[in-house]
């Protein structure tokens, strides 16, 4: 750990001995923490294609369920840190990881949509707390001039747990269905017959049912390899599914005309999807499906870069790519697995998953992770310094040395959530504000963006994953370093603007990222320019300048809070998490089903303004203004 933490002068010279180094022990174990804490956050989000096939839900369906934790996270943040401020982070944060890793680790008991998202909700009221106390232990346990940092650590602790719980969850779910497994469909794998007889005809060419469903380029190179004879099957197997699609299709259309006033239409509609969701082949076309799909599983010929280009391939498929780019070819097991995965990726909904039993053991696996995170803590961690055996006196004094005059101290049992101050605080509400405005415009990055390489720049598979990620790790790297620079400005410059300057500078320079988007696509399409790497410089700066301002946040809601930091973090971080939970809507409202280059820049347009809204209202914090009561108003102890 650096010695940034040491920023205050040294402690009396009469003090007999040199400070113990137990906070460090207490950053670190918060880093663990926050490790788990986006691990378990964001492995649903990998595991999604497995959840709704094993439970056979609806697109719409998984929307509810990944959504529903950021809800009652948000909501539950101000409850949640006021406890901790109340009975101590120790038993809190305890309680805290082990609830939320319980419901986390149930997730993968559930077999219906209900107790789905129970479990997530009661996840995110579990993590709700987790933040708002890792702020609380930073005002306790670090000295002043080092609170940034610190802060930044443990951010930097949740944004390494993000970004590996897509490879880490991969690879359990590999782990538990082994090589060994046999790569050949059955029945059971066929989720939707009609429907991928469907898209393995083509329509007819006056067809004139926008939505209808058609085969895609790779469904058409696979057509091209199944035997002529079985073609004509397929073809009779998707009329009725087709018939259905096309009346479902012409009521919809009446009833946007209509405005959706016809109840009887909705219900029409309603009963048609059922239909279509329950249709199925008959027995013997299901078996010559099968029989036919598996003829293709040794085959070499059977990917094509250009019909393949758009999926959305696994991890393992993209090794395989990476091999046979590489001219090597692939034996006849890793043939097999590596064209079952094509497959999946052509027919997402239609043709199940390999490894679709591999998420509930994972989940249990990060469930009974939190066990051994939450004894770690438990073990490591006490409510103050003065409380634990192995920090001596010289670090009790560093730790409270450079308090400055009149900021609230960090210690004692507050009374109840000081909703009044919070509310009366124009910082706050700015503070607030701030990050509504900056969630609108980050969350692309970690939403929207595979999605814009793909369709605006046409980025094959194994670049877009790359760009898509360089973000990410640009933002990482800053987190750290804003933690530095805001404890360096608020040691040179003063408190006001050393907390003020970097969350006012960053939400500006990543709207200017975003305006640089808006240049850039001004360019012809051929030009270096308006190519796919300018752009992923530009997103990488809105993530390194996001991130490098994060500190500066949470060291100012460590300033203004005392004893009521959870609560007062707590309340900042609801409205920035309200301000993620909408940003798909926003973003959904811009870019529409079909999405057209004038809408991506609008969406760009909107990003920067709430970055340039978010800039203006950073430059209004003052965190020279305590929002806690003065530590006189309470008579209990601070012991």
């Amino acid at each position: 750990m650096p010695n940034s933490f040491d920023q205050s002068d040294p402690p009396p010279n009469e003090l007999p001995s040199r400070p113990s180094h137990v906070r460090y022990l207490v950053v670190i174990v918060s880093m663990l923490m926050a490790f788990l804490l986006y691990l378990d956050r964001f492995c649903v989000s990998f595991a999604a294609d497995y959840i709704r096939e094993d439970l056979d839900l609806t697109q719409a369906q998984m929307g509810w369920f990944l959504s529903a934790f950021f809800w009652s996270y948000a909501l539950a943040q101000v409850p949640a840190g006021w406890l901790s401020d109340r009975y101590g982070a120790r038993i809190m944060l305890v309680i805290y990881i082990l609830s939320w890793s319980f419901f986390n680790g149930m997730i993968g008991a559930v077999y219906s949509l209900a107790l789905l998202i129970s479990m997530r909700l009661l996840c995110g009221l579990g993590q709700a707390g987790a933040y708002p106390t890792s702020a609380s232990i930073v005002s306790k346990w670090v000295p002043f001039s080092g609170r940034g940092t610190a802060s930044a650590m443990i951010a930097l602790g949740g944004r390494f747990g993000g970004a590996l719980a897509p490879p880490l969850t991969g690879l359990l779910i590999v782990f538990f269905v082994p090589m060994s497994v046999d790569t050949g469909l059955k029945d059971e794998n066929i989720l939707h017959g009609p429907r991928l007889c469907a898209l393995l005809t083509p329509v007819e060419s006056d067809e004139k049912f926008e939505k209808l469903t058609t085969p895609s380029p790779a469904g058409i190179h696979i057509r091209s390899l199944l035997p002529k004879e079985i073609q004509p099957i397929l073809a009779e197997s998707a009329v009725p599914f087709r018939n259905l699609e096309r009346q479902k299709i012409q009521l919809e259309k009446e009833n946007k005309a209509a405005k959706g006033n016809s109840k009887k239409r909705e219900n029409q509609i309603q009963q048609l999807q059922e239909q279509l969701h329950n249709l199925r082949l008959s027995p013997d076309v299901q078996e010559q499906l099968v029989q036919t799909l598996n003829l293709l599983l040794p085959r070499d010929d059977l990917y094509s870069e250009d019909e393949f280009k758009n999926l959305k391939l696994n991890a393992e498929a993209v090794a395989y790519l990476k091999q046979i780019k590489d001219g090597e070819s692939l034996d006849e097991i890793n043939q097999r697995r590596f064209n079952r995965f094509l497959l999946e990726a052509a027919f997402r909904g239609e043709i199940g998953k390999l490894y679709v039993k591999g998420w509930r053991p994972v989940m249990y696996v990060f469930g009974f992770a939190g066990l051994f995170v939450a004894g770690i803590f438990w073990f490591v961690f006490r409510n103050r310094p003065e409380e634990h055996p192995w920090s001596n006196a010289a670090e009790h004094a560093l730790i409270a040395a450079g308090r400055p005059p009149g900021a609230p101290s960090p210690h004692g049992k507050p009374g109840k959530i000081p909703f009044k101050p919070l509310l009366k605080s124009r910082s706050m509400w700015l503070d607030c504000f701030m990050q509504v405005g900056t969630n609108i415009g980050w969350v692309f990055l970690v939403t929207w963006l595979p999605r814009y390489l793909l369709e605006v720049h046409n980025v094959p598979i194994l670049q877009r994953g790359l760009m898509a990620m360089i973000p990410l790790l640009a933002g990482i790297v800053s987190m750290f370093c804003g933690g530095l620079l805001t404890d360096y400005l608020a040691a040179k410059i003063g408190l006001l603007w050393g907390r003020r300057l970097p969350m006012m500078a960053t939400r500006f320079s990543a709207a200017v990222a975003y305006a640089l988007c808006l240049w850039f696509s001004t360019f012809p399409t051929d030009s270096w320019w308006n190519s796919p790497w300018m752009f992923t410089a530009a997103f990488s700066l809105v993530a390194l300048s996001t991130d490098m301002g994060t500190a500066a946040s949470w060291a100012f809601k460590q300033d203004v809070g005392g004893r009521y930091v959870g609560s007062i973090l707590g309340w900042g971080n609801m409205w920035g998490n309200l301000g993620a939970a909408c940003s798909p809507l926003i973003y959904n409202a811009v870019l529409g089903e079909t999405p057209l280059l004038a809408d991506w820049n609008t969406m760009f347009l909107v990003c920067m303004g709430a970055f340039i809204f978010a800039g203006f209202c950073g430059l209004g914090i003052d965190a020279t203004i305590p929002i806690a009561p003065p530590d006189e108003e309470h008579d209990e102890s601070d012991h």
